[in-house]
C-alpha cells in the first residue's frame, strides 16, 4: 500500500505503512522497520530526479532541519510509552487529513518558503523521529509551494534521505533498530519497490483527486482503529 502511494505521488509510503504496522505490533517496531525503506527508496528516487531539485539553499535548510529533528524525535520514540505515541500518531494523521480537506488550494510564496524551510524541516524531522510520519509538516509545507511534480519528488526525496540517515544512526544507537528489524525493513523495501510502478500506472489512469480521497479515507479508518484500541480495549 505504501509503495502504491509513493509510486503515484512520489512520497508518503510511511503514511500508510507506519500506522498499519503500529496497529499490528507497536510504534517502535513500525518506525524502526520503516527507516530502512525510507532511506533506500528515497536515495534512489532523489538520484533519479536530481536535475529537478529546488535551489540548494532551500534544499540544505530543509534537509538539515529534518536531520536535526529526526535526532530529537528519536529520543521521544525511545522514552515515551507506546500508547502515548499511538495517540500522538493518530491525532497527527487526522490533523493532516483535516488540513488536506480544508485547505486543498493553499499556496505559500516561494520566498516565504525559503525562510520557513529550516523550521518546517525541523518539525517534520521531529515527527519522523518520534512517530515515523513527517508528512503533516513536510509534505504539507512542500505541497503548499505548488511545485512541478519532478521538483517536488526530487526535493522531498533528498529531505527524506538526509532525515532517514540521521534517524537510522540514532535508532541503532538507542537499540531500537536490531538486526531482525533491519532485515524486515529490507523486505519492506522490496515490497515498496515492487508496488511503485503500479502506483505510477494508477496515477495516470485515476484522477489525482480521487486517489487522494481514497488514501485520506484509509488514513481515517486506520487512525480510528488505533484510537479505539487505545481507549476502548
Amino acid at each position: 500500500m505504501g509503495g502504491l502511494l509513493k509510486g503515484a505521488t512520489g512520497a508518503g509510503a510511511p503514511i500508510i505503512g507506519v500506522p498499519v504496522l503500529a496497529a499490528l505490533v507497536d510504534v517502535q517496531f513500525a518506525v524502526s522497520v520503516f527507516v530502512v525503506p525510507n532511506l533506500l527508496t528515497n536515495f534512489w528516487q532523489g538520484w533519479q530526479t536530481r536535475k529537478h531539485l529546488l535551489p540548494w539553499p532551500f534544499v540544505l535548510l530543509f534537509s538539515a532541519g529534518g536531520g536535526i529533528g529526526a535526532v530529537i524525535g528519536t529520543y521521544f520514540l525511545a522514552g515515551l510509552p507506546s500508547e502515548a505515541l499511538l495517540v500522538i500518531m493518530s491525532v497527527v494523521v487526522l490533523g493532516y487529513v483535516l488540513f488536506r480537506l480544508l485547505k486543498p488550494d493553499w499556496v505559500l510564496p516561494y520566498q516565504t518558503g525559503v525562510w520557513l524551510a529550516g523550521p518546517a524541516g525541523l518539525l517534520g524531522g521531529t515527527l519522523q523521529g518520534a512517530i515515523g510520519i513527517s508528512a503533516p509538516a513536510s509534505l504539507s509545507f512542500l505541497n503548499a509551494l505548488k511545485l512541478p511534480r519532478l521538483s517536488f519528488i526530487g526535493t522531498i526525496s533528498i529531505f527524506f534521505t538526509v532525515m532517514s540517515a540521521f534517524q537510522f544512526e540514532r535508532l541503532v544507537e538507542v537499540g531500537l533498530l536490531t538486526g531482525e528489524r533491519f532485515l524486515v525493513g529490507l523486505g519492506a523495501t522490496m515490497a515498496i519497490l515492487a508496488a511503485m510502478p503500479l502506483g505510477a500506472m494508477l496515477a495516470r489512469k485515476v484522477a489525482r483527486e480521487t486517489f487522494d480521497r481514497i488514501i485520506l479515507g484509509l488514513l481515517v479508518l486506520i487512525s480510528a482503529k488505533i484510537l479505539a484500541e487505545v481507549f476502548l480495549l
